[in-house]
């Protein structure tokens, strides 16, 4: 597990040094314009903030912490997320990173639910948390520290069900109610344990689920965690099996896929001693068949483990306890496909980000190449040839200079249309507008007196968010279509090595709103709503969705904002360098008027200049090989290395 991560952290900063050597070279030999340098800020951005997330999630008691302690933690010899009989996990709980931070534990309380905001929405608000150091150096302490994660407090039923954690149509709940009319809730809302572990530290984040009761309650899970999740660990009991919420819960909120795992926890229950070793393989075998059966999966899509016997095998350096507790198997399942697939989305985005740049970079060293060999043939052609043929040039030169003069007045006209058509985008996409159609759909909910009715409002508002994106997409493919003209027009009059301005689309906005509508109607389908009155549940998950939306326009309005900021830099670059190379031509063409005997001198300068772009476009080639080597190299090579 620890080589996978090396390896892929290794792989990680040698594409990372590959392409800062590249960003750095190309800003020297002055090829670089505002697209460009948004492209490569983006690539090393996707690569420092790369995480790798795997949740766990199951119902309580089925062993999730100890699943962690023993595949993560055992190198600390105890112990270090709290596990015990019952429920040890009360709140959902991270497991990362961030150097910004101090080892530390990160709180939200219960009450911050009564509010309008997700979990998402509290993670900047440094204020609104309970920050609690760790003793890195004391097991014992940390320990302890962390043991916040299962802390519970009772309250009067009217503010459980205000936080959407009291349903007092459930029967079940009515039975939690004490003598005094309060109920057990959890003390916090999220933890975040932020820990320097080695893998921590290359990017795992781990979340800690509490039990499937949670799943629902806590629309962050649903939205956000699980979903985003690039792995998710379904864990079954291996005495119980499946059971009814298992299958709901997988159905609803997992499924098969990549990175989906079942494990079958605890199997050292069905170690009988009074059978044989293959008599008890040959049962675990069985109840693997069933859950599969039960879940639509291959058996070898279940792995039976005992994470608990594995974690004392690995504490004890019991080598015989720790291959029957068949820990490794899962371990190999999770680390030997989940990297190499992660490491090959990544390589995907940067492979296809390079060959963008290097083309447009190559467009740029060609466009210059070939002004310069115009340039030499018009020098190498006034040889032997009078003052009033170089005064003739000198004129059709000036000519060329008013023609593109003229150009850059109707380019003016363009960009006022630009601005128009911008500001327009931005009133069909901006936070103003998401956050009116979320007040507008809020009154409605809150309107509607039966929680069935609720569904339709929310219907409404999902229509309204893609249809702005739809009238935003117009908007965008308009302004493209302006600069695609624009760019062929100049292209075709003055001969400049254009390439066409770089497409932009909503879609991956639009594709995300009905992911979270997907899941709305998964969480709120009209036999849920008929059954039980959810109002309140309904509002904590709506406050989510709220936020997601926002946070999603919030991103829309970002990459709609870089990428007007870049559509025309690649068109003014090159018509400054145009205009730089008109202005020389004319003034090197006067004095060759002047003083004839300067012409060999500056076609032998200009010859050199030439070569010098020959040799910039061969160090820009080998550079953009030294990223593709970096993005191609395998482990393989990485041994080697090492």
């Amino acid at each position: 597990m620890v080589h996978e991560f090396q390896h892929y952290g290794a792989w990680r900063e040698g594409v990372v040094g590959a392409l800062a050597s590249y960003q750095m070279w190309v800003n020297a030999a002055e090829l670089t314009d505002a697209a460009t340098e948004q492209r490569i800020a983006r690539a090393l951005a996707r690569l420092a903030d790369d995480k790798l997330s795997i949740a766990f999630v199951a119902e309580f008691s089925r062993g999730k912490s100890e699943l962690i302690n023993a595949i993560f933690f055992a190198d600390y010899g105890q112990r270090i997320l709290p596990s015990a009989a019952g429920r040890t996990t009360m709140c959902p709980t991270e497991l990362m990173y961030d150097p910004a931070w101090p080892a530390s534990l990160r709180l939200l309380p219960i009450e911050t639910r009564a509010g309008q905001l997700s979990t998402s929405d509290y993670r900047d608000d440094a204020a609104a948390w309970t920050v609690l150091p760790l003793s890195l150096d004391a097991g014992d302490s940390m320990h302890e520290t962390f043991k916040q994660v299962s802390m519970t407090k009772r309250v009067p039923v009217a503010e459980a069900a205000s936080y959407g954690l009291y349903d007092d149509t459930d029967p079940d709940e009515a039975s939690t109610v004490d003598a005094d009319g309060n109920v057990e809730i959890s003390l916090w809302r999220h933890a975040i344990i932020n820990f320097p572990h080695p893998l921590l530290k290359q990017g795992l984040v781990i979340l800690d689920t509490p039990g499937l009761n949670a799943i629902g309650t806590e629309p962050e899970l649903t939205l956000n965690l699980i979903p985003n999740a690039h792995a998710v660990l379904f864990i079954l009991a291996a005495e119980t099996g499946v059971t009814k919420s298992d299958i709901e819960v997988w159905r609803t909120h997992i499924g098969a896929g990549t990175g989906r795992i079942v494990v079958l926890n605890k199997i050292d229950a069905m170690w009988d001693e009074l059978k044989t070793e293959g008599e008890n393989d040959a049962e675990i075998d069985r109840q693997q068949a069933s859950v599969a059966q039960l879940l639509a999966l291959e058996p070898r899509q279940v792995y039976p483990v005992s994470a608990q016997k594995a974690l004392v095998g690995k504490i004890n350096g019991d080598m015989a306890l720790l291959e029957k507790s068949r820990l490794g198997q899962l371990e190999a399942a999770l680390f030997n496909e989940l990297i190499p697939a992660k490491q090959d989305i990544i390589r995907k985005q940067l492979s296809d980000d390079m060959a963008q740049l290097v083309g447009a970079q190559h467009a740029m060293l060609n466009a210059r190449i070939r002004d310069i060999v115009e340039q030499l043939q018009e020098l190498k052609s006034l040889r032997g040839k009078n003052q009033s043929v170089v005064a003739h040039m000198m004129r059709r030169i000036d000519i060329e200079k008013k023609e593109f003069d003229a150009s850059l007045m109707a380019l003016a006209g363009t960009r006022s249309v630009f601005a128009r058509l911008s500001t327009g985008l931005y009133s069909s996409l901006g936070m103003e507008t998401v956050q009116g159609e979320i007040d507008s759909v809020r009154e409605a909910m809150q309107a509607s007196r039966f929680t069935t009715r609720m569904r339709g409002p929310v219907k409404v508002f999902f229509d309204q968010i893609r249809g702005h994106l739809a009238e935003s997409d117009v908007k965008i493919t308009e302004i493209g279509e302006m600069m695609e003209t624009m760019y062929r027009k100049f292209s075709t009059e003055h001969g400049l090595s254009l390439s066409l301005p770089m497409l932009f689309s909503l879609e991956k906005y639009r594709m995300e709103i009905d992911a979270i509508e997907s899941i709305f109607q998964k969480q709120f389908g009209a036999t849920t709503l008929l059954l039980s009155s959810r109002g309140a549940l309904m509002d904590r998950f709506f406050d989510s969705i709220a936020s997601r939306i926002r946070r999603n326009f919030k991103a829309a309005n970002a990459d709609v904002e870089a990428w007007l900021k870049v559509i025309m830099a690649p068109l003014e670059a090159e018509i400054r360098k145009h205009k730089e190379q008109l202005k020389h031509r004319l003034v090197s063409t006067q004095r060759i008027h002047e003083a004839t005997d300067s012409l060999e001198q500056k076609i032998d300068a200009v010859a050199a200049t030439q070569g010098d772009l020959e040799r910039v476009k061969a160090q820009l080639n080998q550079l953009a090989s030294g990223v593709s080597v970096a993005l191609k190299s395998e482990r393989a090579a990485l041994d080697a290395a090492a």
